[in-house]
């Protein structure tokens, strides 16, 4: 496993990175596809894979792109006209990237994401094994999320959270976040006196910032997302740089420039990332504080005896969330038992099961190695549907 890169200068030598580009930075105020733009930023990263680096790109612009070609004023708002959008602009995206790239002689990939294909463990290892091999092949994979199909439900609902996912997905060395502004600001950048931040160590060093979560008027995006998305990679191990994309150079060879979020913890594996972050969750188990302490203090495996409430419908091996009997979010697991068997198991031990019912009841409800621990983020991070149409 590639060790986490513990600072900015070290972002020079990262084997892979995700750079992920919001549509205010590809798209001209009267709302067409700033091309220039784009191939301003393919020739920053077409030079680093003719260097050796493996660069995976998650772009917006699609809506942006599609909506005047067919006749909106503006950003249509209600979804089977932005689909409609999406559907143009996609193919124009695309067609531009490959032109792009081409003249290097690089190959670009299109993949269109949706949550849906990353929320059964299946589908996300297809998913993993489609970008490995991209990678391999020397290609450089360009990734959307699914507008065109995507319902509401089974949305990332912005492309700052899908390039963080993506980022997990594939095992970055680090995510480059570009945007129109050029960092993160202690203040609304317009204050006076507002100051950039070169540097955040834990996000908690930013929970009071001011900041909008109002993007462009061709995006949804804003500096909110972009903290979403900066916290759900440092906790998995990934640093961040969220700056302008015309730095976009300048942050892939370490210069300081916007602003570079740590990784603050060490690097988690796939499966884990899998459960925490991208896991549709089927049901969800009450426990009791001692069970609390027992998995956030010992590291201990869900146990009978704990479990308070089942709730749901699901099968053994399916994802399950763990709360507190306020409510309070503790983990993500895997399952052990169907939910029909559960309610007889509750609040009794494990020895008086394996008396009454026999020694298939021996085994914990979720395995410590089947369980990850979900703090409360500082950003509070989206994860359900019901989110714009994102671009």
């Amino acid at each position: 496993m590639t060790p986490t890169i513990s600072s900015r200068a070290q972002i020079s030598k990262a084997r892979r990175v995700v750079v992920k580009i919001g549509s205010s930075s590809l798209t001209r105020p009267d709302g067409r596809l700033n091309v220039p733009a784009l191939r301003k930023l393919v020739d920053v990263l077409a030079e680093e894979v003719l260097r050796g680096k493996q660069i995976v790109l998650v772009t917006s612009g699609s809506i942006a792109a599609g909506f005047m070609p067919l006749g909106f004023e503006s950003r249509p708002s209600d979804i089977s006209s932005a689909q409609a959008a999406a559907a143009v602009g996609q193919s124009a995206l695309m067609s531009t990237y490959t032109d792009a790239f081409g003249a290097y002689d690089i190959q670009v990939g299109q993949i269109l994401m949706t949550a849906g294909d990353t929320v059964r463990r299946s589908r996300y290892r297809h998913a993993v094994q489609v970008f490995e091999k991209l990678l391999e092949l020397g290609a450089v994979p360009v990734v959307n999320e699914n507008d065109a199909l995507a319902t509401s439900e089974l949305r990332f609902g912005d492309n700052d959270r899908l390039a963080a996912l993506v980022a997990q997905l594939v095992g970055a060395d680090a995510l480059v976040l570009l945007t129109d502004v050029d960092g993160l600001y202690d203040a609304p950048p317009k204050q006076p006196g507002a100051q950039r931040i070169p540097v955040v160590n834990d996000m908690s060093e930013v929970a009071g910032v001011e900041v909008t979560g109002r993007g462009s008027s061709f995006g949804t995006g804003g500096m909110i997302t972009k903290l979403q998305s900066a916290e759900m990679a440092t906790v998995t191990g990934i640093p961040v740089v969220l700056t302008r994309a015309q730095d976009v150079a300048g942050a892939l060879r370490g210069e300081d420039v916007g602003t570079w979020f740590s990784a603050t913890n060490e690097r988690r594996t796939r499966r884990k990332v899998w459960l925490e972050h991208a896991a549709q969750m089927t049901g969800r188990l009450v426990i009791d504080p001692g069970a609390v302490r027992a998995l956030r203090d010992r590291g201990a495996s869900l146990l009978a005896a704990g479990i308070r409430d089942v709730r749901g419908d699901f099968a053994a091996g399916d994802p399950v969330e763990i709360v507190s009997e306020d409510g309070e979010l503790i983990a993500h697991g895997l399952i052990g038992y169907d939910s029909v068997e559960l309610p007889q198991m509750l609040g009794r031990s494990t020895h008086d099961m394996v008396e009454e019912l026999g020694d298939d009841y021996g085994r914990s409800i979720v395995h410590r190695d089947d369980l990850i621990l979900v703090r409360n983020t500082v950003t509070d991070v989206v994860t359900g549907g019901g989110m714009p149409v994102a671009d």
